[in-house]
């Protein structure tokens, strides 16, 4: 997932980068700071060039307070990939007139793939570190898994809030009224298995079962009084009539 923005950024290992490897990615780290992001000056960069240290994590940690990252050692992916893109809005604005005209091209591809598009979503920045932080947080604010293409995932938690979040499904929830919860054993299964484990693993698909069956009868009730509504006053069409042979 980090192979094009390495490759972008020129990384001598952009397609073989293992960010599970531990000293693999100790060492992108180190050099994405020597190399592109140079937010420490040169002499205080010693303890995160060692990186055969055992207390090398507490002074990455420091390092993402430091750069006012949104992810914490722990985040290992999510870190990576927010250094990474710090990295080549950094190298960009060191190099606008050199990219300027492929960042044009890139676009009118991006343009002609995507056509005109009135998706607003389309004109998000997803390439900004932090919108891809913000994004990132959603998703795991909503327990939606994490993708690479961030737009996948923006699209994702959009549909997730439509369906879920809507205001009528909100007050649908605040509105429903508790039942009285009622112990397992008092349920009169009808038959006995011989087995107690077996018995309760049949109340409890017989209490799904009714609950099912309630609500396919409540969908046939609305289909019931929708027909009604329907029929109840019919329009007769007099043109149609006859009188008689």
């Amino acid at each position: 997932m980090f192979r094009r923005k390495l490759l972008s950024l020129e990384y001598h290992n952009s397609d073989g980068f293992n960010c599970s490897d531990e000293n693999e990615f100790r060492n992108v780290i180190i050099w994405l700071e020597d190399q592109k992001i140079r937010h420490y000056k040169i002499e205080e960069r010693g303890n995160l060039r060692n990186v055969h240290s055992n207390e090398w994590p507490k002074y990455f940690e420091q390092y993402l307070l430091d750069i006012c990252c949104p992810f914490n050692v722990k985040e290992k992916i999510e870190a990576v990939d927010w250094l990474l893109g710090l990295a080549v809005r950094l190298e960009y604005a060191d190099n606008v007139e050199k990219y300027k005209n492929v960042s044009v091209e890139v676009s009118s591809k991006n343009s002609a793939i995507m056509g005109a598009s009135s998706d607003s979503i389309m004109n998000i920045d997803v390439n900004n570190p932090d919108v891809r932080a913000g994004i990132s947080a959603l998703a795991n604010q909503l327990q939606i898994p994490l993708h690479d293409d961030y737009l996948l995932m923006l699209k994702a938690a959009r549909i997730l809030v439509q369906e879920r979040l809507s205001p009528a499904d909100i007050i649908k929830e605040n509105n429903r009224k508790e039942g009285i919860p009622i112990p397992l054993h008092q349920n009169e299964l009808g038959f006995e298995t011989g087995d107690s484990t077996l018995n309760e693993a049949a109340r409890i698909l017989r209490l799904l079962h009714i609950e099912e069956l309630r609500e396919l009868q409540t969908r046939i009730n609305e289909a019931v009084v929708a027909v009604q509504c329907i029929t109840a006053d019919p329009k007769t069409d007099q043109r149609l009539g006859r009188v008689g042979r």
